[in-house]
């Protein structure tokens, strides 16, 4: 059993929302295991990470 944390869920909605790619799991076929990305979804997806992060710094912050 795998144990998703709240960085796994926000890694795999920013592949989703912004690559397209349904599930990060390895499916074992190449159609489903390679995808392809434009540059501006790969910058969107890199804008989302990198915010995310911010924003989890903050939240650090404030409690700190």
């Amino acid at each position: 059993m795998t144990t998703t944390t709240k960085r796994d869920t926000v890694i795999e909605t920013i592949a989703r929302v912004h690559l397209g790619v349904e599930t990060l799991d390895s499916r074992g076929r190449d159609a489903l295991d390679f995808h392809d990305a434009s540059v501006w979804q790969i910058k969107a997806a890199l804008e989302a990470a990198y915010l995310a992060g911010a924003k989890y710094a903050d939240e650090r912050a404030v409690r700190a």
